[in-house]
């Protein structure tokens, strides 16, 4: 007997801890991190407390390649048997070949019954979005409805975050327009966003503690009176993201602090620290603030 008519599957790169996506029936497919001289699954061959402390090390910067069609109809097919479709939600197809590989996956096994979403966001952001979809898919939604629902909500899934240096964007060809911050003469930090499925600049600031305060700040405007559903996430930056979360707490719905995967580190660069969020009043998932931060961000030791 089924106990959800769908399965909803996502990828590596949101980060999500895997504890979490199994308690949410979240199936995912992880993208290869090719990382000294090795090609690793992220997040099931390297964790992330590993890739950070490799990287100031490593000879040669990390690069990252998708999954492949046939990994993905694997999972779809796998999934099929059991459930009556599959809600597929992705990385923004503007940053990673993701998309297109499940597409194609899709077209392999059975494209009526696979609904492949292009979240246009990444990491925290699309860990949200795929919570969101497995709680509409307890709740027996079908899967138009959950991908109707997921799609109508991308315009106010925002993504914040500063990055210690530019220069792991630059390299992994993932600057998108913030392009026009290199070679500033003056030493400035960039407030960075993804819009249209880009990493977008928002504005510079002197020093990376008001970078910050100014994620702080802007994930504080989502805010319409109903609290905001916020996922933290850092790059070997716990400190800096618990700080964030503390001043967040008042107004989140819910609140998760949690490593970024060696994939999206690959990209970002480690020190990079940022916020997934959205208005609760779209979907409140009601993750309590000091369980969650308690069971995703364990400390260094």
């Amino acid at each position: 007997m089924k106990d959800r008519s769908v399965a909803i599957v996502t990828d590596s790169t949101a980060d999500l801890p895997p504890a979490l996506a199994s308690s949410r029936s979240i199936s995912v497919v992880p993208l290869t991190l090719h990382f000294e001289g090795r090609s690793l699954l992220d997040g099931v061959d390297i964790t992330p407390s590993e890739f950070y402390r490799k990287l100031p090390s490593a000879a040669t910067h990390p690069t990252t390649s998708q999954p492949s069609p046939g990994r993905f109809a694997e999972m779809y097919s796998t999934l099929l048997d059991k459930h009556d479709a599959v809600v597929s939600i992705h990385i923004s197809e503007k940053l990673s070949g993701t998309v297109a590989s499940a597409r194609q996956a899709a077209d392999m096994t059975d494209p009526q019954r696979v609904h492949v979403v292009d979240s246009e966001v990444v990491s925290m952001s699309l860990g949200l979005a795929a919570l969101v979809a497995s709680s509409l898919a307890a709740q027996n939604l079908d899967a138009q409805a959950i991908e109707s629902r997921i799609v109508s909500m991308r315009p106010q899934l925002h993504t914040y975050f500063s990055v210690a240096t530019l220069e792991f964007l630059r390299r992994g060809g993932r600057i998108g327009r913030a392009s026009a911050l290199l070679g500033s003469v003056l030493q400035v930090k960039p407030v960075l966003c993804i819009r249209d499925g880009l990493v977008t600049p928002l504005e510079r600031v002197r020093t990376f503690e008001r970078a910050l305060n100014r994620v702080v700040e802007l994930t504080r405007a989502v805010d319409t009176g109903h609290g905001v559903c916020i996922i933290v996430g850092h790059a070997d930056a716990q400190a800096d993201a618990e700080r964030i979360g503390r001043e967040l707490e008042p107004i989140a719905d819910t609140l998760m602090i949690q490593p970024l995967g060696p994939v999206v580190g690959a990209h970002a660069g480690p020190g990079v620290v940022g916020v997934g969020c959205y208005p609760a009043e779209l979907f409140p998932l009601g993750i309590k603030p000091s369980k969650a931060a308690a069971a995703t961000a364990p400390r260094k030791g």
